[in-house]
């Protein structure tokens, strides 16, 4: 069966994302998928920043090996996913995204909310559902969406609507790939790592006129302000995801002691080949640092704008300031936050393989916080 998504021609110029012509229609049969943790903002405030991501990031990969590693759109949220996937691996999707729900809550403690609806029932209600496909390196190409209908999906799934029920206790999704090894970035001297969402209100030319100009700012950031240096991130070790990696293969590997050890003794080799740039088979240390970088998903559009970069305080005070006056004039909604690192949550299909993928979100708060910034405005708003 062909893959109507692999049929999107990909574009490498990030603004492109601001043209409509580059969106495509994706078949009515074909279904949407979205998930995000009840709580979210509470387990930041306590500081579980990692546990959180990779969460979101395990929705992910749970779907991802549920239909076989094939292509399929999606966008990582912070505190969940969205993703678009054919009928014809429908069941496989729905017992994955509820066997994720109850790994969630026994392993983390997390009520992950996870929901289906057709694109024919979203495109009912007027909206529509259009993906992009934008290439940040030769063999990886994430999907950016517009029309809205992504969104109203997930306001839904949070009312209740199309939930997919929690598996059986004891049931787990297959999260081979999930990994969890790389240092927080942090900023440099006074510079700061900023989450910043943007929404469109009304009318969508406007929007896209003041993330135009929100570009124009961020260029003059070095590699268009991505926090990820340019010799990509450190490696940690023991890593810090140690404990969450453990918990997602667990099932797979005899028990928690026996995932942990295997977990950390990959970990010691891959510290070994970072360090010294030794290969290993068919595996180079330094291109696959390098096609971390590449791969890093630290801007994309989701019915709106996400970005995770690294801003001086003057850069971070002139986006504020340019975004505020964007929203007094009624053209947009929008989120910020302010931190001194970002996380990175990876799924690595193969460690031989290019296409790996890298979720980057703020480390102290991300795109949750800025969420909670951007609907605590609407709700005054809608208040007063």
């Amino acid at each position: 069966m062909t893959n109507p998504y692999l049929d999107i021609p990909v574009f490498d110029n990030f603004a492109k994302g601001l043209d409509r012509s580059v969106y495509h229609s994706l078949p009515d049969d074909w279904w949407i998928g979205t998930s995000d943790i009840v709580g979210s903002t509470k387990a930041i405030a306590e500081g579980r920043f990692k546990d959180v991501n990779t969460v979101g990031a395990s929705v992910i990969c749970a779907v991802s090996n549920a239909l076989g590693h094939s292509d399929y759109p999606f966008i990582f949220g912070g505190d969940g996913a969205n993703f678009a996937c054919p009928p014809d691996n429908i069941d496989a999707v729905r017992a994955a995204l509820a066997a994720t729900a109850t790994w969630a809550a026994e392993t983390l403690d997390f009520d992950l909310r996870v929901a289906l609806i057709s694109i024919a029932a979203i495109r009912a209600t007027g909206r529509d559902v259009r993906v992009a496909r934008y290439a940040v390196s030769q063999p990886v190409a994430y999907a950016m969406f517009n029309g809205r209908g992504l969104k109203w999906a997930e306001d839904r799934m949070k009312d209740g609507k199309n939930a997919v029920q929690p598996a059986p206790p004891g049931t787990r999704p297959d999260l081979t790939g999930l990994s969890c090894r790389w240092s927080p970035i942090t900023a440099e001297g006074s510079d700061k790592i900023v989450s910043i969402i943007v929404q469109p209100k009304d009318d969508l030319a406007k929007f896209e006129a003041v993330t135009t100009g929100l570009f124009k700012i961020l260029d003059g950031g070095p590699r268009n302000s991505s926090p990820v240096p340019e010799d990509g991130p450190d490696f940690a070790f023991p890593p810090p995801g140690l404990r969450l990696e453990a918990l997602a293969t667990a099932h797979k590997e005899g028990g928690y002691i026996k995932a942990w050890l295997k977990a950390l003794y990959i970990s010691l080799i891959a510290l070994i080949l970072m360090k010294t740039g030794w290969k290993l088979g068919d595996f180079d240390p330094k291109r696959y640092r390098d096609y971390t970088g590449y791969n890093t998903d630290f801007r994309k559009f989701g019915d709106g704008l996400w970005m995770t970069v690294n801003c001086s305080k003057a850069l971070a005070d002139e986006i504020d300031t340019y975004l505020q006056t964007a929203e007094q004039r009624g053209d947009i909604h929008f989120g910020t936050h302010r931190q001194r690192t970002a996380i990175m949550t990876c799924i690595v299909p193969s460690i031989t393989n290019d296409a790996h993928f890298h979720f980057l979100d703020g480390g102290e708060g991300g795109y949750t916080a800025a969420s909670t910034v951007y609907k605590d405005k609407i709700k005054r708003a809608q208040a007063s």
